[in-house]
């Protein structure tokens, strides 16, 4: 199912991450249609998280139809996190597109609208990982969102496409002795 999406003009700035994967785009879209595999690197504190990390929360659909609301939550250096997200695009095996709605507090970016392409490719599929964004606003945290949100960005995009080539990567086994 597809649903409607907001043009790209609404915001101001945006990120993108491509990779190969070593799988059909059927496959690919399985396995990244999960929100939680697709966010993985959320959940665990990282140095770009300071160490904090965040949690989903999924309504009945999980994430996986248009109109589904996916809620996080977290912190950031002691300062609580929560953002609400709603699938805007469903397109198996090729598209999902989602953004934030309603109140959120974040620290370094805005308003964002995210998802990801897959086409078929040679040995697999081809996977584009995009945000388009605005900065904060306020004084303070629109300081932080000028000088890191283009920096989240690509940490964010670059963490979920190359989770998503990781996890179709042949398997080393053990050697034994």
């Amino acid at each position: 199912m597809t649903g409607v999406e907001t043009t790209k003009g609404s915001y101001g700035h945006s990120c993108e991450a491509s990779v190969e994967v070593a799988a059909t785009p059927d496959l690919v879209f399985a396995h990244i249609d999960d929100q939680s595999k697709l966010g993985s690197h959320m959940e665990k504190p990282s140095m770009m998280m300071m160490g904090g990390r965040m949690t989903y929360e999924f309504d009945a659909a999980k994430g996986q139809a248009v109109g589904s609301v996916i809620k996080m939550g977290g912190g950031f250096l002691g300062v609580k996190l929560s953002v609400e997200e709603v699938i805007t695009v469903h397109d198996p095996p090729r598209r999902k597109v989602w953004e934030t709605c309603g109140q959120t507090q974040i620290l370094i970016i805005g308003a964002y609208r995210m998802g990801f392409e897959i086409r078929p490719a040679k040995g697999g599929s081809h996977l584009r990982v995009f945000i388009d964004y605005n900065h904060l606003t306020t004084f303070f945290r629109g300081i932080l969102s000028l000088c890191f949100a283009s920096i989240y960005a690509r940490w964010c995009v670059s963490q979920m496409a190359s989770d998503a080539r990781r996890a179709f990567l042949p398997r080393l086994k053990p050697v034994a002795d």
